[in-house]
């Protein structure tokens, strides 16, 4: 669970330039504020879509939004900056209610850190959904600082795959100054 005015880093897109040519005004995902929401969204689904997950992000006001899983995350934020940004599945829970099940940070857009987490959870518990408690799978991005290529590190080993460098131990994949840090929690602005 988020700490509620902890602040929340904004991410904001590194991919390449094909998918943000995609972004039209009205093309972000469905914003999700409440359990409502969430059963509204998995009802106007066909079935098969339920077996696997959706593409989210958390837009900077703290609003998940989803879409469906091969949409591109920049056109599911509409372009703009995030919070969090992966994949997420969901399962109905023994009450009935629908809860995420699975989780992760994968978003080769937006390469977000594995702190972004704290995000996720605010906006699942705004919107009244239960969660894991955490990434069910973290992704950890890097930028190699010689040939400035993004990669993933795998099993902890912090070594450039394109050119062995050692890759720094902090997040660094938005190569200029982070944006201004976006309060968290319930009536953020």
């Amino acid at each position: 669970m988020g700490i509620p005015g902890r602040p929340h880093r904004a991410y904001r897109y590194v991919g390449p330039a094909g998918p943000l040519s995609l972004v039209r005004p009205g093309s972000g995902g469905r914003g999700i504020r409440s359990a409502a929401d969430v059963e509204a969204w998995v009802a106007a689904l066909p079935a098969r879509e339920l077996a696997e997950p959706f593409t989210f992000v958390v837009d900077t006001a703290g609003v998940l939004r989803l879409a469906p899983r091969r949409s591109e995350h920049v056109v599911c934020a509409g372009g703009a900056p995030v919070l969090a940004a992966g994949e997420m599945g969901f399962s109905r829970a023994a009450s009935g209610a629908w809860v995420v099940g699975e989780v992760s940070n994968q978003s080769t857009g937006y390469c977000p850190d594995v702190v972004s987490w704290a995000a996720v959870a605010d906006a699942l518990d705004a919107a009244g959904t239960g969660h894991p408690g955490g990434y069910t799978h973290e992704v950890v991005f890097r930028r190699c600082p010689g040939c400035r290529e993004v990669g993933i590190v795998r099993e902890d080993d912090f070594v450039c795959v394109f050119c062995d460098r050692p890759l720094p131990s902090r997040w660094n994949v938005d190569g200029d100054p982070p944006p201004a840090a976006i309060p968290a929690g319930p009536g953020a602005v």
